[in-house]
């Protein structure tokens, strides 16, 4: 009965009726919105299980305007992109979580759009110039709709983060990532009954591993991460 199943569910997928699907997010431009759709889907998979600091990604946006000016020789590439954020309002939270809401509203935007209009537009290379200006439009108005959707979540990250920065400091942590030494690692947090996922740096040469109990010594704002001992030294 279980491969009859698994043959039944497996027709669907390859029904005719699929096609179309599977047409539409093949092609152009919502093929570059499914892949960074499903880099972004791996990536929490991946960080969900521990192997990758959640905000690993993250560019240092500040919590108020700026102005970038063209002619300043020291303006960097994450500097350029940080304005353009900024420009949309896109800041405030995880970088990782603005891209993901970007790729999935441009996604949307983009699946439709091919759905609905693609069907008028001759194959070949008309399709492709049709795909350029329904990619920009998918793209900026996924940023928008992005900008309206993290502003709840904006102040919900800054409360966790000013909440955290008081009074973890000395509190007593789980290790939740593969592994915390001087490069990498993730402690989760029990703060009344609400538990913090906080960025660790080990002290030294040491090396904890997942489900080692540690302390949480001193907060590094520049980095906006903790150094930890292990509860037994800590204790001595």
């Amino acid at each position: 009965m279980d491969e009859l199943g698994e043959v039944f569910l497996f027709a669907i997928f390859l029904h005719e009726s699929m096609d179309p699907f599977y047409q539409n997010i093949a092609s152009f431009p919502t093929v570059l919105f499914s892949f960074v759709l499903i880099i972004c889907v791996l990536f929490w998979l991946v960080a969900v299980l521990g192997f990758i600091d959640i905000d690993a990604l993250d560019i240092d946006l500040p919590d108020s305007d700026f102005d970038i000016n063209p002619e300043n020789d020291h303006l960097t590439s994450p500097d350029a992109l940080a304005g353009i954020l900024m420009r949309f309002g896109l800041n405030g939270v995880p970088f990782t979580v603005i891209v993901t809401f970007i790729a999935l509203f441009g996604w949307l935007l983009s699946y439709y759009a091919v759905h609905f209009l693609f069907p008028f537009v001759p194959d070949g290379w008309m399709r492709y110039s049709a795909g350029l200006p329904v990619l920009l439009i998918a793209l900026v108005v996924s940023m928008l709709i992005t900008a309206q959707v993290i502003k709840p979540l904006r102040r919900f990250f800054k409360r966790v983060e000013q909440s955290a920065e008081k009074i973890v400091l000395g509190r007593t942590g789980v290790v939740r990532s593969t592994r915390v030494d001087d490069t990498f690692g993730e402690v989760q947090v029990n703060d009344n009954g609400a538990d913090l996922l906080l960025r660790v740096r080990a002290m030294g040469d040491e090396t904890f591993k997942r489900g080692d109990r540690v302390v949480l010594l001193e907060y590094l704002a520049a980095e906006n991460l903790y150094r930890v001992i292990s509860e037994k030294e800590f204790r001595m």
